[in-house]
């Protein structure tokens, strides 16, 4: 009896496994697919690269332009913009995987939980990466270019500037996940909302903190991270009362009443 558990539990094993590995190659096959696209198709990694520049160049000096100092580096860095704007138009699919895979051993009440989570989650991760390329950028790099000094000549490097881009939009893109951190800790039962409410002081300083360390060292770039934390964790901890009574278990609706 006891072997045909074992087995039984091992099949069950393999079987994950297998369904796991389905669910990866269905989504690497849809970010290779629109990477594919966009590289070979429209716009094309030369396109995408000169509209991920547009902040800098608006910038600049009329008539300046970046530079590039590595021998490949006009190669890879279009192709680097490239595979992360394939990551992020397929994100949708990505996470929709990921669903799929843990929705079978769910409760009905916890895919409720989920499903909108997932649905928020990516809506606020663009909002935030698009905040810091229409808003911040802008910004952040007309002040930098106008405090540089007159007697020298600003030209980024791309791949400098890539990087620089690319830790900006994560870092915006994961602060407007905020809300959804905080209704997933107080559904969970881990923090309750009065919790969240009394160490609002430190969070405000945490902020500030987190926003000094990711961001440059200008005060406008700081305030355009710390502010939106602090507003969103405002907002998760309004919605969070809301959505843990609607994703309640039939249990816990009855012991509540």
């Amino acid at each position: 009896m006891s072997d045909d558990k074992s087995s039984g539990i091992q099949e069950t094993f393999i079987s994950h496994l297998i369904e796991l590995r389905t669910r990866m190659v269905r989504a690497s096959a849809v970010v290779l697919l629109v990477f594919i696209v966009l590289f070979a198709i429209w716009p094309g990694a030369a396109a995408l690269y000169d509209f991920m520049a547009q902040p800098m160049l608006h910038a600049l000096p009329e008539g300046s332009k970046m530079i590039a100092t590595g021998v490949i580096t006009p190669f890879m860095v279009p192709m680097k913009i490239t595979m992360a704007a394939a990551l992020m138009i397929s994100l949708p699919w990505v996470l929709y995987q990921g669903w799929a895979f843990i929705a079978p051993g769910l409760y009905m009440h916890e895919k409720r939980l989920v499903a909108p989570l997932i649905i928020s989650s990516t809506i606020l991760f663009v909002i935030g990466v698009a905040f810091c390329y229409y808003f911040v950028f802008g910004t952040v790099f007309k002040f930098i270019s106008d405090f540089a000094p007159k007697s020298i000549s600003v030209a980024p490097d791309i791949e400098n500037y890539l990087d620089f881009v690319l830790m900006m939009c994560l870092a915006f893109g994961m602060t407007f996940e905020v809300p959804v951190v905080v209704i997933v800790l107080v559904r969970m039962g881990i923090v309750s909302v009065e919790k969240l409410r009394a160490i609002r002081p430190y969070v405000i300083v945490g902020s500030f903190v987190i926003a000094a360390i990711v961001t440059p060292p200008d005060v406008m770039s700081q305030l355009f991270l710390a502010v939106p934390l602090c507003l969103l964790y405002e907002v998760g901890i309004l919605i969070a009362p809301l959505f843990a009574k609607a994703t309640q278990a039939p249990e816990e609706t009855t012991e509540s009443s």
